[in-house]
């Protein structure tokens, strides 16, 4: 097996980007970029620290980042499993790296930045939805912002209902918690009381 390890044998196999690959590339929002971060109900969040790198899914409502100005971004946090492993890599490393995703679209937009996370009562509260406040707000300096063209997407297929796995083919969260608590969690009970929990603590 061949490896790569150096830059420049990397740039010898893929070439240096062309032009366009080059001048999407800003350190601040343009109006542009902004459409895409209003439309967008999904963004993966990239984050690293002390025990590695993690990448967590990050979904509310269309717009649910807030632009605050074109060098800030602030995203709510919601109620879920309690690892907080974002959370607590930001605090020990700002560095993080956000994927929008906008369903219909091929065209995902990457930011790049360094975020601080704040619990000021007023700016959770400008966050509420179903009478919840945001439980914290990561704020987001904008180092570098550009689109991602529409490849992946499109080779991907992932738009394309008739592409879509039934969910029933697949192991359940359930059934994966049993495996792995050696059947200390009760699986299928987990999975019947699932619906009703997230009702009740989905914001």
């Amino acid at each position: 097996m061949s490896t790569i390890t150096t830059v420049e044998q990397l740039e010898a196999l893929y070439g240096l980007p062309g032009e366009a690959s080059v001048v999407k590339e800003l350190d601040h929002i343009i109006p542009e970029y902004a459409a895409f971060i209003e439309a967008s109900p999904f963004v993966a969040l990239a984050t690293c620290g002390p025990e590695g790198l993690d990448c967590s899914p990050r979904g509310d409502l269309a717009g649910f980042v807030r632009i605050q100005d074109p060098k800030t971004l602030m995203m709510p946090d919601r109620r879920g499993n309690n690892r907080a492993d974002s959370l607590k890599n930001i605090i020990r490393d700002s560095r993080v790296g956000l994927l929008f995703l906008v369903p219909g679209s091929g065209t995902t937009l990457r930011v790049n930045g360094r975020a601080t996370i704040t619990t000021d009562t007023a700016l959770c509260a400008s966050f509420t939805v179903e009478g919840k406040p945001a439980r914290s707000v990561t704020i987001v300096d904008v180092d570098s912002v550009y689109f991602q063209c529409a490849r992946a997407i499109v080779r991907s297929e992932l738009w394309n209902p008739a592409r879509h796995v039934d969910p029933k083919s697949l192991p359940t969260p359930g059934k994966i918690l049993e495996v792995t608590s050696r059947k200390n969690i009760d699986g299928e009970a987990y999975d019947k009381e699932w619906p009703e929990r997230a009702k009740k603590t989905m914001w």
